[in-house]
């Protein structure tokens, strides 16, 4: 059985496509089932895929309804037990497989991880970091935008638990909805390293309707606040003033009376003396 599934969706990205399925399969990775979903595009993407076609799971290029169903067509295929899709303009990085596998073996306490993102431009090397963590609280205080969508891992039992596939009635903010859903059964893991790059290009979907994309994070957004009780709005909402520099003095201050208990931003790092990766905790993030 293979211990990790991948799913790229694309439409009419030849440009990128194969620096995609290359960082993908030049991992070789023994343990992976890669699967590639393409929308009956009219470029040269047909014809790249059909290059690397042994190394592949399943693909097939047939006009679909959108990025959702795509993906999900994708998923469907497929039966690892950790999951991850990326989309046909970014990359992952020469240890993201063996890494991500690694850590859910290691960590069976741990549902869905994070990497630290970064991003790329026409190469394929990290251009720039970004130490940008959230969690359900930073969501639930309004501070959601996006979280990284390629450097995210989880396992198949919680995307079966939240309905096991992407919301097709999103154009745009299918993978913002499914992490809200995620959060409602727990938290988001961040792994200390960097696992994937996001292309920043003229042709993403995300930049040209950014504002679709917005009108349908905010609704998503409404109902996932509505889902929660007033002791989690509570923390939301002290996160929320306490945001400044200030706010994080306070913040620091009430940890070291004992009054902050809970933990905000569970984080996973190496122990080098263990050799495997073990998860910890920053609770500056929240009251009680």
């Amino acid at each position: 059985m293979p211990t990790i599934s991948i799913v790229t969706p694309s439409y009419n990205q030849d440009a990128y496509l194969e620096q995609t399925i290359k960082s993908v399969l030049d991992q070789d990775y023994n343990g992976l089932e890669y699967v590639i979903i393409d929308g009956g595009s009219s470029d040269k993407s047909i014809d790249i895929i059909k290059h690397y076609e042994k190394q592949l799971s399943y693909w097939v290029s047939e006009p679909d309804s959108g990025h959702a169903d795509g993906i999900n067509k994708g998923f469907a295929r497929t039966h690892a037990e950790i999951m991850g899709w990326i989309n046909s303009s970014d990359v992952y990085y020469p240890w993201t497989l063996k890494t991500v596998v690694q850590i859910f073996n290691d960590l069976p306490e741990v549902k869905w991880i994070s990497g630290i993102p970064t991003y790329i431009s026409n190469c394929t090397i990290p251009k720039e970091v970004q130490f940008n963590f959230r969690n359900k609280y930073d969501f639930l205080s309004g501070h959601y935008n996006w979280l990284q969508q390629e450097s995210i891992f989880w396992r198949r039992d919680l995307w079966d638990e939240v309905g096991g596939q992407l919301n097709t009635n999103l154009k745009y903010a299918c993978d913002f909805e499914l992490w809200l859903r995620y959060f409602q059964k727990t938290s988001l893991n961040y792994v200390n390293t960097i696992l994937a790059g996001f292309r920043t290009h003229e042709n993403q979907r995300g930049s040209i309707a950014i504002d679709s994309y917005r009108a349908e994070a905010a609704e998503s957004f409404s109902g996932f606040w509505r889902s929660f009780g007033s002791h989690d709005h509570l923390r939301a909402n002290f996160i929320r003033f306490t945001n400044g520099k200030v706010g994080q003095l306070f913040r620091e201050y009430l940890k070291h009376l004992g009054f902050i208990k809970w933990h905000g931003y569970p984080q996973i790092i190496f122990d080098f003396q263990k050799e495997r990766w073990s998860l910890t905790s920053d609770s500056v993030s929240g009251l009680f």
